[in-house]
C-alpha cells in the first residue's frame, strides 16, 4: 500500500515519535514493506513513519532508490553514536516538496538501531547515506532539515508554505 506523504506543518512531524517495542509482528512487517513502497513511489531515498503519519521511531532508506535491493536499510529506534568530518550539500524532503537547501551535515555517522525482528545493529555510513541516517533519525526526534538552516532561510520556506497553505495547494 502507498500511503500519502504528510507535508510540513502536520503536528505528527514536529514530535518525537514513540518508540517500538514488538518486533517480528505481521502489522511491523506489513508497515515496512509500504514504507519502501511509499518511498519509492515519491522517489525518495528516506522515509521515516512520521512522514506517513505514524508516530513511530522507523525509518527506511535505500540510497539506490531500488536499483539494488541488497541496500534496503530498516533503522527501528535509531541512535547517532558518532559522526566525523563535515560535508555541506543541497537536501530536500518528501514532506516539503520543491524546497531545496544546502545543509552541513556530518560526513561519517554511526548509527545504532534495530531491524524488524529486534536485533539491535550497528552501522557506519558516508556522504549520502550519513546525510540519510541524520535526516531521517531527525524525523523520528520531531525535526525537519530545516531546522539546520539559517533562520531566515527557515522563515522564507515558512512563509511560502503559508502562501500555499492560503491558495489551497498545500495540503
Amino acid at each position: 500500500m502507498i500511503y500519502p506523504i504528510v507535508k510540513y506543518g502536520q503536528p505528527v512531524l514536529e514530535k518525537r515519535g514513540e518508540d517500538i517495542t514488538d518486533f517480528d509482528t505481521p502489522e511491523l512487517h506489513q508497515l515496512i514493506e509500504d514504507m519502501f513502497e511509499s518511498m519509492y513511489a515519491a522517489k525518495g531515498v528516506g522515509l521515516a513513519a512520521p512522514q506517513i503519519g505514524i508516530a513511530k521511531r522507523l525509518a527506511v532508506i535505500d540510497i539506490t532508490t531500488g536499483e539494488d535491493p541488497a541496500q534496503k536499510i530498516v533503522l527501528i529506534n535509531p541512535e547517532i553514536v558518532k559522526t566525523e568530518g563535515s560535508q555541506k550539500s543541497e537536501e530536500g524532503c518528501l514532506s516539503l516538496p520543491t524546497f531545496r537547501e544546502q545543509v552541513v551535515r556530518p560526513l561519517k555517522v554511526t548509527v545504532i538501531a534495530s531491524d524488524a525482528r529486534g536485533k539491535q545493529f550497528e552501522m557506519a555510513g558516508d556522504n549520502l547515506l550519513a546525510r540519510a541516517f541524520l535526516h531521517e533519525t531527525d524525523h523520528l526526534n520531531g525535526k525537519l532539515y530545516i531546522s539546520h538552516i539559517s533562520a531566515l532561510k527557515r522563515d522564507l520556506i515558512r512563509r511560502k508554505v503559508r502562501k500555499l497553505q492560503k491558495a489551497g495547494e498545500w495540503e
